[in-house]
């Protein structure tokens, strides 16, 4: 006997819209499916031709030119070749951020003659700039001219900021005379200050470099995904896959950053420093374009901002309607199996932020209109363009759960050298002195290891707790990272206190900038380590799942959440060191602050603890939003040896 199927409501009958359940998928029941999903999605052709014909395309690969790529070419396109031409762009671009925000600072302070504190200033500036403003670069690459466009767009920007920087260390004119101007004179402001056109032109090629960053960050890691089929069996594997080893390509950019380059600068000069920046960036763009003929592609979708809008709008002008008012006639889609949003697929409807709904809501009253509406999307949306926006804000708390861990990152580039700088830096009994701006490799090589040991070692272990085929969901990664980040800042606090007693005991309580022999820097590895760990784990992870529960086409606006995170922590953990100085700090009675230009005077223990703390009550939020975030696919699980299924049971619990 035939189920009967679902009708619309119609104006007494009174019925609240709920999403569909799926009917078996037998064949007598495939057409009683469809009759199913149009009682609650009205569909129209309409719709499409407003958006284009070009919608059928949906999530198929395209090829530079924006064709479909036919199934005979697809061997010969994407996949891991086409990836590692992207992954040495990436390489070569971090090794430019980090090279930067490692010499720039002492570049401003002793070639331009600029104080230290604005030198300080000016860098964080660079790094806040370069990583909130990947929302721009996201979201051209999403709406116009696609990811590759994008990318080969602002590498050029890149390249020609890093171009103008090696100018500014090698052309006396573009920096202030250096005559007469040592250490002391650097130390009592004595030097020749720059003029305002050379500082104008130094801001001006740092923050274009700023923006060629910001543009890229968001697409590179996208577009690198794309490559991978995502209708091939093992989608899910070679992503993951992907996402480590792009995260060892970034890896590898930082370790030549904190040591290729600081040694060229030191023995070479600042001009073939920045110039070596340029030539690996100039490099890393011949190799990506290079690439050009194996890349796949997918079609930028529209403005993912105007979609917003308009679902913000049309639920707005419908904020008075009542499902339960029987005046509804159903959820508003397009025909056929394909979205209207240019390069992406339809999404199932859920029934969490109900009043979205009402953006695709068909009111039994709009009459006349009926046709209007349908071509106006301001006024009626599709279910899609509805669930795109539910699903970027159910994504936020994630990487907003995420800036605690840029803020300890933070405050280690600042702190963790401070400390260094009073501790004992030899190597081989003293025979090898480390420069202390060479110690913030130490978390990348921590990081290297991980990655490359990962499958070797955490992924087996972990897979027999949690029965996940990759040893751990992407929110149980993060949640381990964040875990160990909280180890790493109450090391740091113990061990702080440890070095500021040893300081006093021994007589080098003024000594601020004198290294103790007797106290080795080495100690500082279980933090760099531990700090480099939960980067692994936390970024990594927050990256492969904003790629792959973002919207098809809000992908890169999707991973630019990461780096707006990433910015924000740069920002707050310039504003927590403000508060921190202005509430512990006394002037009038002598009480200095915690965080005391002399640092065996301040109390950098308690800034550690007190991130430590912060740190905490971050993880226990994030603890909530992931217990009950749910996955657009399901995670998958392996049988346990028992022959059950296990679940997740490790840091956090995800719903399935």
């Amino acid at each position: 006997m035939e189920e009967p199927t679902h009708t619309p409501p119609r104006n007494k009958a009174k019925k609240e819209i709920k999403s569909p359940p799926p009917p078996p998928l037998t064949m007598s029941s495939l057409s009683l499916q469809r009759k199913k999903l149009g009682s609650h999605f009205l569909e129209s052709d309409e719709r499409r031709r407003f958006y284009g014909a070009s919608a059928a395309i949906g999530t198929t690969p395209l090829d530079i030119r924006g064709a479909p790529i036919p199934e005979r070419d697809l061997a010969r396109t994407g996949g891991w070749v086409a990836a590692f031409f992207i992954f040495g762009n990436e390489t070569a671009e971090r090794m430019a951020y980090y090279g930067l925000s490692v010499n720039m600072v002492v570049f401003m302070f002793k070639v331009m003659h600029l104080p230290f504190a604005a030198s300080a200033n000016a860098v964080n500036n660079f790094l806040g700039i370069s990583q909130p403003s990947s929302v721009l670069g996201g979201f051209l690459a999403d709406a116009y001219l696609g990811r590759y466009w994008t990318i080969a767009a602002f590498t050029t920007l890149y390249l020609l900021g890093l171009i103008a920087l090696t100018l500014c260390a090698t052309l006396p004119a573009l920096a202030p005379a250096q005559d007469g101007c040592d250490k002391l004179a650097m130390l009592l402001g004595g030097c020749a200050p720059a003029q305002r056109w050379q500082m104008a032109y130094l801001y001006t090629a740092l923050y274009v470099t700023a923006f060629g960053a910001a543009g890229i960050r968001p697409c590179v890691s996208s577009f690198g995904a794309d490559q991978f089929d995502d209708r091939s069996a093992g989608y899910k594997r070679r992503l993951d896959r992907f996402f480590n080893l792009f995260y060892l390509a970034v890896t590898v950019g930082a370790i030549a950053a904190f040591t290729l380059v600081v040694y060229i600068q030191m023995h070479r000069g600042w001009a073939a420093a920045f110039g070596a920046l340029a030539l690996a960036m100039g490099a890393s763009n011949a190799l990506f374009f290079a690439g050009t003929p194996l890349y796949r592609h997918k079609a930028p979708g529209g403005s993912p901002l105007t979609r917003v809008a308009q679902v913000l709008v049309a639920a707005f002008r419908k904020r008075n309607a009542d499902f339960g008012d029987g005046s509804y006639v159903g959820l508003y889609e397009v025909a056929g199996a394909k979205s209207a949003i240019r390069g992406s697929g339809k999404i199932e409807h859920t029934d969490d932020f109900r009043w979205l709904d009402k953006a695709a809501l068909r009111l039994d009253d709009d009459g006349e209109e009926e046709e209007e509406q349908e071509e106006d999307p301001w006024r009626l949306c599709t279910v899609t363009q509805v669930e795109e926006v539910k699903i970027l804000v159910r994504l936020l708390p994630v990487p907003a759960c995420t800036v605690m861990l840029s803020v300890v990152l933070t405050e280690f580039l600042t702190l963790s050298v401070q400390q260094a700088y009073t501790l004992n830096t030899g190597l081989l009994a003293g025979a090898v002195r480390l420069p202390v701006t060479c110690m913030p490799v130490f978390p990348c090589l921590a990081i290297f290891l991980v990655l490359a040991l990962y499958y070797q070692t955490f992924a087996p272990l972990a897979r027999r707790i949690t029965g996940h085929p990759h040893g751990a969901s992407q929110l149980q990664r993060v949640g381990l990272g964040l875990v160990f980040s909280i180890l790493s800042v109450a090391w740091a606090g113990a061990f702080e206190r440890y070095r500021r007693r040893y300081a006093v005991e021994h007589g080098y309580l003024g000594l601020f900038l004198t290294p103790m022999p007797g106290l080795s820097a080495y100690w500082l590895l279980i933090q760099y380590c531990l700090i480099g760990v939960a980067e692994v784990f936390c970024l990594v992870g927050l990256i492969e799942f904003l790629y792959q529960e973002a919207p098809d086409a809000m992908r890169s606006v999707g991973s630019a959440y990461a780096a707006v995170a990433g910015g924000m922590g740069c920002f707050m953990a310039t504003a927590l060191n403000n508060a921190v100085d202005a509430a512990t700090g006394d002037p009038v009675n002598g009480r200095p602050s915690w965080l005391a230009q002399n640092i065996n005077v301040g109390r950098f223990d308690y800034l550690y603890w007190l991130l430590a703390v912060l740190s905490t009550l971050n993880f226990a939020v994030f603890l909530y939003f992931a217990s009950i975030y749910k996955y657009r696919t399901p995670p998958p699980t392996t049988a346990g040896t028992n022959g059950s299924s296990k679940g997740e049971v490790s840091v956090v619990s995800d719903h399935k």
